[in-house]
């Protein structure tokens, strides 16, 4: 593999940045749509509001939506063991949030079909949970890699799944779905008070505030929980970080503490929590101002913050195992190939300018206000 130009210890932190980036820019898209859908029955109080909350996602959702695609192509080619040990452990909890996302675009179309008001009201709560599931189950997930994930490997490294959907809602992994579901909904409320107007615009702003107060609590005690009450893992044995992967070959322990370590080696990363609280704070603030824009960049910057900060807490691991801890998933021994990696990399640079150029042209077009006035002069509206 010498004629690579970069070595694999390299490659392999370039995709796990990447992978991080990529789950980044789905909370952070397609966040702010699901916190609309989580808020359209409760900010929008008559027909007229919710259809300008249905409209003012309704443009832009299936590319925000290539986000998480994106990201479940990234575990499949650049981290085939992560990808099986979490695609058969997760299963129930995957299927319960495409369902749920499959919600959204069917309300959208059948939403307006039939002029009566319970049957619009039955499909705006579809959308709520089409915005609420997602979010949630997204969140429980991240607070179950953290606790660890009851897998196992054999010597074929065939993974094998000892939980159940029930399982994994746990006292923590639901408080970090919490979290999840306060991120999007400031986030969402944010885009709601940039983007419209009158009281639909008001009662997002409280909305928000309120959601930014509770995510500031939820992720204020998810930390303490994190440092003092939980195991984390550690790897014991020395990893050859250029070495063909192979999960089984190394030793694993757990200690309380142990998420906050990377945090004592290298200080820099407590940028990650940092901008976490910093970035909700600033939402609640500027969501009081009126300050729709700040808010949104805010609320951005906050799941940035949040979800660096677990991928930080974690590293080198990905996927740890509660089962059998020897055998959890980490950067240097669960990746694919050396040239695997590079023709991916390859590839990556020249298509993802392509797609953030295309998506900053979509967010730009779309711009403005959105209102019932302007949703009557639109005959494609919804």
């Amino acid at each position: 593999m010498t004629s690579i130009p970069l070595d694999y210890e390299t490659l392999r932190l370039v995709w796990w940045a990447l992978l991080g980036i990529l789950l980044i820019g789905w909370a952070v898209m397609d966040g702010a749509d699901l916190g609309i859908g989580t808020l359209l029955p409760f900010a929008a109080r008559s027909d007229a509001e919710r259809r300008v909350l249905i409209n003012l996602v309704g443009p832009t959702w299936e590319g925000s939506q290539v986000w998480l695609v994106l990201g479940g192509g990234a575990i499949f080619a650049a981290w085939p063991a992560l990808y099986a040990a979490s695609f058969s452990g997760f299963y129930l909890a995957m299927i319960a949030i495409l369902l749920a996302l499959i919600l959204r675009p069917v309300g959208f179309k059948f939403r307006g079909k039939i002029e009566d008001r319970r049957w619009r009201e039955a499909w705006d709560w579809a959308l709520f949970v089409g915005g609420f599931v997602p979010a949630l189950i997204s969140g429980v997930a991240v607070g179950n890699v953290l606790l660890g994930v009851p897998f196992g490997l054999d010597a074929t490294m065939r993974a094998s799944y000892a939980g159940s959907f029930f399982g994994l809602l746990r006292p923590f992994a639901l408080l970090c779905g919490l979290l999840g579901v306060a991120m999007v909904v400031t986030l969402g409320a944010a885009v709601i008070a940039a983007r419209c107007e009158g009281l639909l615009a008001e009662r997002a702003r409280d909305f928000g505030r309120k959601a930014a107060l509770a995510g500031l609590g939820l992720f204020v005690l998810g930390g303490f929980w994190v440092a003092f009450g939980m195991e984390g893992y550690v790897v014991t044995s020395v990893q050859d970080r250029l070495a063909p992967s192979d999960p089984l070959a190394k030793t694993v322990a757990r200690e309380t503490g142990a998420w906050i370590a990377n945090y004592g080696r290298h200080p820099w990363m407590l940028a990650a929590p940092a901008l976490g609280l910093l970035g909700l704070a600033l939402a609640r603030a500027a969501l009081g101002a009126r300050a729709g824009r700040t808010a949104i960049l805010a609320g951005a910057a906050a799941i940035f913050g949040i979800v660096s900060t677990a991928g930080l807490s974690l590293f080198p691991f990905l996927l740890p195992s509660s089962a059998a801890p020897d055998v959890s998933l980490t950067v240097w021994d669960a990746s694919s190939s050396h040239l695997t990696l590079f023709v991916m990399l390859v590839a990556t640079v020249v298509f993802l300018p392509l797609i953030l150029a295309y998506t900053t042209w979509v967010y730009r077009v779309m711009r403005g206000p959105v209102t019932a006035a302007s949703i009557g002069r639109n005959p494609n509206a919804y």
